[in-house]
């Protein structure tokens, strides 16, 4: 009577692995995480802007009539009216500023505010910055910066500000050319310190005012972010994803050292 064998099992091909399998209580956790990092950033931002269109509707709506406002005819009230309002009549009083005759009524005003004792010295302090910031021209925060401070060998992020004038300039020595920096605080970067460097004591960095600002409000947890490394990061993810991994670019980069050791092997 002739013994039946029963043929082994085949060998893995190239020590393949199957996908470690994720407990429910991980992708809970991982679920969970997700929606905080796609809600968290959506809520605050529609937050602090109602918190801006009613902040602009509380200064604007009293000061129309209410029989010309929307909200007199119908049971509800409009959000972003006061905004509107509020738009129409700065673009409009830009726009007579530019002609001859607003002009004129605007240097009429700036006449008398400049003799008011207290008043004059407010308003043209106001007026610089805003020009400073808001004008077409205007050259201050363009440039990021690293100086030394507080001591040597430490350096922190600096906005680099406007050159120093004749008279602080003409104090500091003109052997060397002086700028002014803002040195923000970390987390609130509208805090910090205003001082003169020499312009030979300060290192440029090719980064945008945005991203400098996003890393001192994170304390550095915010770096800035190359698109190249974030395009490399979003391919790994999708092959990732195709070859049947949970985890990110490290299981991408394993599952392709895998597959180079299988072609080894079959050659």
């Amino acid at each position: 009577m002739r013994e039946t064998l029963t043929p082994l099992p085949e060998p893995d091909p190239a020590g393949a692995r199957p996908p470690p399998r994720v407990s429910k209580k991980s992708r809970l956790r991982t679920y969970f995480l997700t929606g905080i990092i796609v809600a968290g950033p959506l809520a605050i931002t529609i937050y602090i802007t109602w918190w801006f269109i009613s902040l602009i509707d509380g200064w604007v709506k009293p000061l129309v009539p209410a029989s010309y406002l929307p909200d007199h005819y119908l049971p509800f009230s409009i959000p972003g009216i006061g905004l509107v309002i509020a738009f129409i009549a700065v673009t409009l009083l830009g726009f007579l500023t530019a002609n001859l005759v607003g002009r004129s009524v605007v240097e009429f005003g700036e006449v008398l505010l400049a003799r008011t004792p207290v008043i004059s010295g407010l308003y043209k302090g106001l007026r610089q910055i805003f020009e400073t910031l808001f004008s077409a021209n205007g050259t201050s925060f363009r440039t990021v910066g690293l100086v030394e401070f507080p001591v040597k060998g430490t350096w922190s992020v600096v906005f680099v500000s406007a050159p120093a004038g004749p008279d602080v300039q003409t104090a500091l020595g003109e052997e060397n050319d002086h700028v002014g920096v803002f040195l923000p605080c970390a987390p609130n970067p509208t805090t910090g310190f205003f001082f003169y460097l020499p312009r030979t004591d300060i290192i440029e960095v090719p980064m945008s005012i945005d991203d400098a600002a996003k890393l001192v409000m994170s304390a550095g947890v915010i770096q800035p972010e190359d698109p190249q490394v974030r395009l490399q990061a979003m391919a790994a993810s999708i092959r990732a994803a195709q070859n049947g991994q949970t985890a990110g670019p490290e299981a991408a980069l394993e599952a392709s050292s895998r597959r180079q050791e299988k072609l080894v092997s079959t050659e």
